[in-house]
């Protein structure tokens, strides 16, 4: 057994204690959130203001070009949702979450400065400025002052200072400056109350980097860098992955912590240890959810990036570093050989409280082909568009969204109403095995036990050429006690984009053509063969038609197994 290997037996346990928020640190969330409107509340904000800040960082990233041309032509856009700039009314807010969340933040001011000369861009940041300062810089509510949007605020506000801090009305930069220092201020009183993850992280880079780029903070500097440590420590697990489970929230934090050290270098100040650290462990973790293509896999409601955008996270991280083949608490294993890469999601969920929009998948997997992905999840509840229909994007949270087997047409952990997470899968036990002949995984979870007496375990094994990938899906009795009956289950494999399926004659196999004249076979035993449409969500959020692979049955109280393959047939 070579060093990636995993003893049998391994247990990953659903994290409810030491990586979320106790009920105290909720309650006091929730009381410190109360006391915002408190007049005490508003005096521990005053202070002396800055009039200059101590630095301008660089922003080390690229925004989106479609988007920045967008806000050229005076129009403010993301993801599918577009308002005119002259005619927005912050006061009356009639837009999503994830546009509030862009128009609070000021990414769109990466966007802007992107595509546009600093004569073009001034004009419509300061527009947006002032709309934004006449209805909340004095008034303390969210979503505009939640903790993780002054984080990033302040990240933007500073790295792009010229475009908002140009003007020569005193008055304005006076009003710019003034709320900066305030926000500051509020920040660092609740950032540590913010949920651990990225929502933490944004809000600590922001008072940490307030610290650095406002006069007066670096008698303080030791105290938020160890908070920011802290931090880290509770939002990022030993192996790297972040505690929400989330691809979305790794690139967030591994792009905050990037930004945070462009602060330093501004100030030429050496950043703590704790950022190059946190960076040294994100990215293996990051890179071992990528596949061929060079971008990310999809899981707990996010999808792809863009290869582009990927690359250059990467190279701005300043990390070189190879993917991380297993991980026990991140939870996802990579099987890698030659071109071939299968990524499988071999943990719980995370908790309800570190995630919103979490997804169903324990067991599900993806499996690509040099730039082509044969095996997909749906992806992007979290990351679709404005125009994608509610029912659908919480049926992207599903487990038969999910490449992975379905009893009872029936989550694997239960959804709620609210968008929680709520029972199903406490605990997955894990073996992985390196050999000669390549590389095995087995796992199973408890998901459905509990409704229906069964266990699920899922065998996987990458030869070594990478010609072919085995599988065995089995449904066992979860005790001996009680007495089950015949229950349906299926087992569905998406299909990547542009896969042309070809079904035998026989109901057992299939042959898969690949964009670019690859073929790929697949035949399964155990079950019945159909297959069917669906769907999934690129990396700009756009949902495309695709197909699936659908092996169906129905388990006697004794259990059933199916046996399946992926092989390169050319």
């Amino acid at each position: 057994m070579l060093r990636d290997s995993i003893d049998e037996g391994k247990r990953l346990v659903r994290l409810g204690g030491d990586k979320g928020l106790s009920l105290a640190e909720r309650l006091s969330e929730r009381f410190h959130r109360l006391t915002w409107s408190t007049p005490i509340h508003g005096m521990r904000l005053k202070g002396r203001h800055p009039l200059k800040l101590t630095a301008v960082p660089d922003d080390p990233f690229l925004g989106d070009v479609k988007r920045g041309k967008a806000l050229l032509e005076g129009t403010l856009t993301f993801r599918g949702e577009s308002r005119e700039i002259a005619a927005l009314d912050l006061a009356k807010p009639d837009f999503s979450r994830a546009f509030s969340d862009y128009l609070h933040s000021f990414a769109w001011l990466r966007d802007l400065s992107t595509v546009a000369t600093r004569a073009q861009a001034t004009p419509i940041a300061e527009a947006l400025m002032r709309k934004w300062l006449a209805v909340h810089a004095e008034k303390i509510s969210e979503p505009a002052w939640r903790a993780d949007l002054w984080g990033r605020r302040i990240l933007f506000w500073t790295a792009h200072a010229p475009l908002i801090l140009s003007s020569a009305d005193l008055v304005y930069r006076s009003s710019v400056l003034n709320t900066l220092a305030r926000g500051a201020r509020h920040i660092d009183r609740g950032a540590e109350k913010v949920a651990p993850g990225a929502p933490r992280i944004a809000a600590l880079c922001g008072v940490v980097a307030a610290g650095l780029l406002i006069a007066g903070g670096d008698p303080r500097r030791a105290a938020v860098e160890a908070a920011l440590a802290k931090g880290l420590a509770v939002s990022i697990f030993e192996d790297g992955g972040n505690v929400a489970r989330s691809p979305s929230a790794q690139v967030d934090m591994v792009t905050l912590l990037t930004a945070l050290r462009e602060v330093y270098a501004a100030r030429q100040i050496e950043a703590p240890a704790c950022i190059a650290s946190a960076l040294a462990s994100l990215m293996p973790a990051l890179l071992g959810i990528c596949h061929g293509d060079r971008d990310v896999s999809s899981w707990q409601g996010g999808g792809p990036i863009g290869a582009d955008t990927l690359d250059q996270i990467i190279a701005a991280s300043g990390v070189r570093t190879r993917p991380l083949r297993q991980a026990r608490d991140w939870g996802y294993q990579r099987l890698a050989a030659g071109n071939v890469v299968a990524i499988v999601d071999a943990a719980p969920p995370p908790i309800a409280r570190l995630v919103e929009g979490g997804c169903a998948s324990t067991l599900a997997f993806e499996l690509s082909d040099g730039a082509n992905r044969i095996v997909v999840n749906c992806g992007g509840a979290r990351t679709g568009v404005f125009q994608l229909p509610p029912a659908l994007a919480e049926g992207l949270r599903t487990t038969a969204a999910h490449s992975t087997l379905i009893v009872g047409d029936s989550n694997s952990t239960a959804i709620h109403a609210d968008g929680t997470l709520g029972r199903g899968v406490g605990e997955v036990e894990l073996a992985r095995q390196e050999s000669d002949a390549g590389s095995r995984i087995e796992a199973s979870h408890d998901g459905y036990a509990r409704r229906f007496g069964f266990l699920h375990r899922r065998q996987m094994t990458l030869t070594r050429d990478g010609a072919e990938l085995r599988g065995e899906d089995m449904l066992l009795p979860a005790t001996k006690r009680r007495k089950l009956t015949a229950t349906g289950f299926a087992i569905r494999f998406h299909l990547g984009l542009g896969i042309q399926v070809s079904p035998t004659a026989d109901g057992l196999a299939a042959l898969l053509r690949l964009p670019g004249g690859g073929l790929w076979q697949f035949r399964c035993r155990g079950g019945t063969l159909a297959v069917e449409e669906s769907v999934w969500i690129d990396a700009e959020g756009r949902p495309r038609a695709t197909m699936q692979l659908v092996v169906t049955g129905e388990s006697p109280a004794g259990g059933a197994n199916v046996s399946w393959a992926f092989k390169r047939a050319g």
